[in-house]
């Protein structure tokens, strides 16, 4: 009697739904799970590219309110009356950028600018297949908040959009962009990488040097760093001056930084780069090279579908 009574609490009601043997096992892996990012059942969804929506949504939102605060600032200054300093104009945007890679790291990798995509996934962090969807969501994220300032506050000349300085040429501008760029992205790889797992500290080494490298670099080239902040706009505002230096220079200073990272750190693709590459919300799920769960060898699993893990 007491067998057909356990063997009962293993079967479901006649709503299908577990009963207390099923149920106990699903509340230990809750318990489990408590105080992770992405808590209980759902701990996993990031393993599964279904959820690639979130990602991308993650970047599009991310993207919106650094270009709403970095081309948002001069074109609020330009219609108030100027009471914005300039050293707050460019300091605000690495305080935005700070605050969006604590908040929106673990989903997407914060990426919030092409060239970052690029370099992460020619450093194996991240896979090729989601570079075009990413870089539509950030240029997207860019349009979306210059369409919200002009609807709100309305064009106000050139404010707003990245251009070389009084007197300084696109050649001498594009070579800023070059230099600013490769520091940007020395420090993303570098805070990325596993030897260091300095963790949220990341966040604040790119917001600092995205301010700092705003103080010294604005007067010159505007200190861009990122094609979407600067080609979002120019598209809304219809002024495309110098467009070429904010793509050009932005993707060459990427470039020479993942040749640096090579040079400084070997070959990238460790776990903690790809964490910080891919994001995860999951409790243990671990992304692995581009294309393949980790510790996978490529291999399908018995069912004949592919191990998610890595792709998430």
């Amino acid at each position: 009697m007491s067998e057909d009574k356990g063997r009962a609490k293993q079967q479901p009601d006649e709503q299908g739904r577990p009963l207390a043997g099923d149920a106990r096992n699903v509340a230990l892996a809750g318990m489990r799970s408590l105080g992770q990012p992405n808590a209980l059942a759902r701990q996993f969804d990031f393993a599964d590219s279904t959820y690639e929506w979130r990602r991308l949504f993650a970047e599009l939102f991310g993207t919106f309110m650094l270009v709403f605060v970095a081309a948002g600032g001069p074109i609020v200054n330009a219609r108030f009356g100027g009471d914005i300093s300039r050293t707050a104009l460019t300091i605000v945007p690495g305080m935005v950028v700070l605050s969006m890679i604590l908040f929106l790291g673990a989903i997407s990798g914060a990426h919030l600018n092409p060239v970052v995509t690029i370099a992460f996934t020619m450093r194996s962090d991240f896979p090729a297949r989601r570079i075009p969807m990413y870089i539509v969501a950030q240029f997207g994220g860019a349009v979306l908040a210059t369409l919200v300032l002009v609807a709100v506050v309305g064009k106000q000349g050139t404010a707003g959009l990245t251009l070389p300085g009084r007197g300084i040429s696109a050649g001498a501008a594009l070579a800023w962009e070059v230099v600013l760029t490769t520091g940007l992205v020395s420090v993303i790889l570098g805070t990325a990488s596993g030897a260091l797992q300095i963790g949220a500290m990341a966040a604040v080494a790119v917001g600092s040097y995205i301010a700092l490298a705003g103080v010294v670099g604005a007067p010159v080239s505007g200190a861009s760093m990122n094609p979407a902040r600067s080609l979002g706009p120019a598209l809304v505002l219809a002024d495309w001056t110098s467009w070429w230096v904010y793509l050009a220079g932005p993707l060459i200073g990427a470039i020479v930084a993942v040749g640096f990272a090579q040079i400084l750190r070997g070959r990238g693709g460790g776990t903690l780069g790809r964490l910080s590459a891919q994001g995860t919300l999951g409790m243990t799920w671990q992304p692995g090279r581009p294309g393949h769960p980790a510790g996978d060898q490529g291999e399908a699993d018995p069912g004949g579908s592919a191990h998610p893990g890595g792709q998430g």
